[in-house]
């Protein structure tokens, strides 16, 4: 089993390993250029750039919701321009409590990358430790990435199939405020999908919402939340399939494996005005 997290220590250890690849996923959904500028004024040295809405998602049909995956070959191509092969170990990271950073991590995943693992920490913990970054973009040499789809992604007709019985949980990763239905601002219908639980992204994340919070203490949350839910019934949602893949990640740091994504999440579930939501902060 490979790690799903690595600390600062470890990635310095192999700066100047061939065999590893950095990403830098930094994003702001208000911003989008934030990341490719603060990236333009100092990355980790050896880091590539990675954007989450030209790289890691594909382009909108309306249902389809904000952050849709991208087509495989087109990612493929772009993984093979990193150098990204079959051997290599992938570490992202970002500054906005690894949730960009899980995605690229889920998506590596998702197309049978297992060598991947997300910076314990990210920038903030590479600041804390006083290291240095750069603005150099090192050349890579071009590998072969060839994707071998996994079944662990869901999409919104299993959703429909499933609400409302036992053989689906679903944990919605947003904020308390957004998923009761209150004051959103990046979907056009505020609320959550019946039955959902919530679980806030950042409650995976220490008090001071920079490292994931010890494996043992994750285990507890989760067992707690899931209620003798088994994991491989988990489906994991936020807004549009990001914030979820933390959720993603917390759940396999703490060894309960096999839960999904349901990568449309609410922006593709609120869509269509038809499918049932619920407001307030309980499950419904």
């Amino acid at each position: 089993m490979f790690d799903r997290l690595v600390s600062v220590d470890t990635l310095v250890a192999h700066l100047d390993d061939p065999s590893w690849r950095i990403f830098d996923c930094r994003h702001d959904l208000q911003n989008t250029e934030y990341g490719a500028q603060a990236y333009a004024k100092g990355h980790i040295p050896g880091a590539l750039y990675l954007h989450l809405d030209r790289d890691l998602s594909g382009p909108m049909n309306g249902k389809n919701g904000r952050h849709p995956l991208p087509d495989i070959d087109a990612f493929a191509k772009r993984m093979s321009e990193c150098g990204v092969g079959p051997d290599t170990q992938v570490v992202a990271y970002d500054n906005e409590g690894s949730i960009f950073a899980s995605r690229l991590w889920w998506m590596l995943r998702w197309l049978g990358h297992d060598k991947v693992a997300v910076l314990d920490g990210g920038v903030p913990g590479w600041r804390r430790a006083k290291l240095p970054f750069e603005t150099e973009v090192r050349p890579v040499a071009p590998a072969q990435f060839v994707p071998r789809t996994q079944a662990i992604q869901v999409d919104t007709a299993f959703i429909e199939a499933k609400l409302r019985t036992p053989d689906m949980l679903l944990l919605d990763a947003r904020s308390e405020e957004r998923f009761a239905g209150e004051n959103e601002t990046l979907d056009p219908v505020g609320g959550h999908i019946p039955g959902a639980v919530n679980r806030f992204y950042f409650d995976n994340l220490d008090d001071a919402g920079c490292y994931f919070k010890p494996a043992d203490e994750l285990h507890a949350e989760f067992v707690d939340l899931l209620d003798n839910h088994d994991p491989h019934t988990v489906i994991q949602q936020c807004g549009s399939g990001v914030t979820a893949c933390h959720n993603l990640l917390a759940m396999e740091v703490a060894g309960l494996h096999g839960s999904k994504l349901y990568v449309g999440s609410w922006s593709a579930w609120c869509s269509d005005p038809a499918r049932p939501y619920v407001t307030g902060d309980q499950p419904g």
